[in-house]
């Protein structure tokens, strides 16, 4: 009894151990690229465990290169993978360039994968260009006519400059700039309507692609269409703004008018108090003139009468003024 319970713990231990070691080592993997004809060791996939590499991470794409004819290295697909790259996209780019002819080494595709842009996509756009649709773009003509440009630009991925060039976003400003140009620079909007490849040709002369990871290989103008008449808009909004200043000015004018009114008119009251003030002294220079013997009682009498007949006089006339008026309705 107890040499059967030894046997099935010889037989645990023995299938725990085996379990071990073939998920640490990784006996197939190595088998598969034996039979691919990569030639790596046992000791070297072990290695790979202590350094925390997934040794299939490294070997697939290392057959996959092999299979198709291109030199590469465990120790460089390895540095990649430790430096936070995809390999298998790597090895997938070099895969693409070497069907479609296209120089790309291994250190320039490890470049601008660790750059953050997708070598394999951009492979793939040198081989098939990428059409950029611009949005609706305004320019003004010179005769003010608001003129709405939309334009489709060509580019094919350059690799030499996919590392540190500008993007898609540096050519749809480039394009924007330069239908702006040529637009304000056409006399008439009619001028770009009939000619809408002379935009195309003045962007293209331009060197666009400049600094960028990008080839410009055409701009065509897809659509054209006529604004509003944005000349028309600012002279009017000048004339109203023109007419605003005229108004406050005339209001202005019109209140220093009424200020002024009111201003004579309060000179005139301070006349008429002063002459009544002036009047109020009479009697009293005529009372002393009285006391001081200066002036006689019939003198005084004299000058009532005076006053009196005057006072009459001009009764009458303004009844005979409003009776000769009577007459005449």
């Amino acid at each position: 009894m107890d040499s059967i319970v030894y046997i099935f713990l010889l037989v645990a231990v023995i299938i725990i151990a085996l379990s071990v070691f073939f998920s640490f080592v990784p006996v197939m993997l190595w088998i598969s690229a034996l039979a691919s004809g990569v030639r790596i060791g046992i000791i070297t996939l072990v290695a790979m465990r202590l350094r925390r590499v997934i040794p299939s991470r490294i070997v697939n794409p290392m057959i996959k290169a092999t299979k198709a004819g291109i030199d590469l290295t465990i120790n460089q697909l390895e540095s990649h993978f430790l430096a936070g790259g995809n390999v298998d996209r790597v090895v997938n780019a070099l895969i693409a360039a070497h069907r479609a002819d296209i120089h790309l080494e291994f250190e320039r595709a490890a470049a601008i994968d660790l750059a953050g842009r997708d070598v394999l996509q951009a492979v793939q756009m040198s081989v098939n260009p990428r059409v950029i649709e611009t949005p609706t773009v305004s320019a003004v003509a010179k005769n003010g006519i608001e003129v709405k440009v939309i334009a489709r630009v060509t580019v094919r991925a350059n690799i030499d400059r996919l590392v540190g060039g500008a993007g898609e976003e540096t050519i749809i400003a480039r394009v924007g700039e330069g239908i702006v140009t040529t637009v304000g620079s056409s006399d008439s909007h009619k001028d770009v309507l009939e000619n809408p490849d002379k935009i195309s040709r003045t962007v293209l002369g331009k060197g666009l692609d400049a600094g960028t990871a990008f080839e410009i290989l055409s701009i065509d103008i897809a659509d054209v269409d006529v604004g509003k008449n944005i000349g028309a808009h600012l002279q009017t909004e000048q004339a109203e703004a023109d007419k605003r200043i005229a108004q406050a000015k005339a209001e202005e004018r019109r209140a220093m008018a009424v200020a002024q009114e009111q201003e004579m008119k309060a000179r005139v009251i301070e006349m008429k108090a002063k002459v009544v003030e002036a009047e109020s002294e009479v009697p009293l220079a005529m009372a002393e003139a009285l006391r001081d013997g200066k002036l006689g009682v019939m003198d005084y009498m004299n000058l009532k009468n005076i006053d009196a007949d005057t006072q009459m006089r001009s009764s009458l006339g303004k009844m005979n003024g409003n009776g000769k008026d009577g007459d005449e309705a």
